[in-house]
């Protein structure tokens, strides 16, 4: 009989059941419901949402990704060279870029 209730369809029957059970408790002891405007309106710490976009598009997300990812993959081939002249030339190309994408 355990090996029965173990098994994967009926035990998910039984959790079912006591999901419902809690739903249907959970909902009768939040109490009767209340249709207020203020409910259905966005909360954002008792202002006024905002009424523009704050930042319209992907572009500065993409800025941010490339700074990251020429920073993190400049690291990693930093740290995995030597100390020679080409990853000084290498690293001041690094900074040269990512001074350019800084400024924009």
């Amino acid at each position: 009989m355990q090996n029965v209730i173990l098994g994967p369809p009926i035990a998910f029957l039984i959790y079912l059941g006591v999901v419902g059970i809690l739903h249907a408790l959970g909902r009768y002891l939040a109490g009767p419901t209340q249709t207020m405007p203020l409910k259905r309106s966005t909360y954002s710490s008792g202002e006024a949402p905002p009424v523009h976009m704050a930042a319209p598009g992907y572009r500065p997300f993409f800025v941010i990704a490339l700074f990251f990812a020429i920073l993190h993959l400049g690291v990693l081939v930093l740290g995995i060279g030597g100390l020679t002249p080409a990853t000084g030339v290498y690293l001041g190309g690094l900074l040269l870029a990512l001074l350019a994408l800084i400024l924009g």
